[in-house]
């Protein structure tokens, strides 16, 4: 997709219907509508990146008419000098196509211009997509927490706690 079709914007309330059909397709266990408007409404920095133009069933948004879709979010929350990644979504279909790199990139600029010197966040142990591109991008692992995110039935899955010094 020709990057001229890419459109940034902040995510909105009206936008949640999309978010929430992305976020259930990519996620075993998703945010909730809920976790996104608290998100909205406590200041995060949530940006979304849309497709604009033709493309085969476009979902509609409200803001953007019939023919934008949503790629790609994220949700970052800001701290005392530093800020935490708290999610990443990428569609399945445009993945490894430089998305997430563009989003997290983004979100280093947002975080530096808040005055972080670091930011955090926490990647399932086997997502080691996102651990490669978060390597990539200079995160270095820091810690372990055991048993951090949910599987199916009880078992629980560890996250590895990686740091990027900006």
């Amino acid at each position: 997709m020709p990057a001229s079709h890419l459109q940034w914007r902040a995510m909105t309330p009206d936008d949640l219907d999309q978010v929430m059909a992305l976020e259930q397709a990519s996620h075993s266990h998703p945010w909730s509508r809920g976790n996104f408007a608290d998100s909205l409404a406590t200041g995060c920095y949530m940006p979304a990146l849309w497709h604009q133009g033709p493309h085969q069933n476009p979902p509609q948004n409200p803001q953007q008419g019939p023919q934008c879709r949503l790629l790609g979010y994220l949700v970052a929350m800001p701290g005392v000098e530093e800020a935490h990644l708290l999610t990443l979504t990428v569609a399945a279909a445009c993945r490894g196509r430089g998305l997430g790199q563009l989003l997290m990139q983004a979100m280093h600029t947002w975080a530096w211009q808040q005055g972080a010197a670091q930011v955090w966040l926490e990647v399932r142990e086997s997502n080691l997509a996102a651990q490669a591109l978060y390597a990539r991008l200079g995160y270095e692992p820091i810690a372990v927490r055991k048993n951090y995110y949910p599987l199916e039935g009880k078992a629980r899955e560890h996250a590895l706690i990686m740091r990027k010094r900006l």
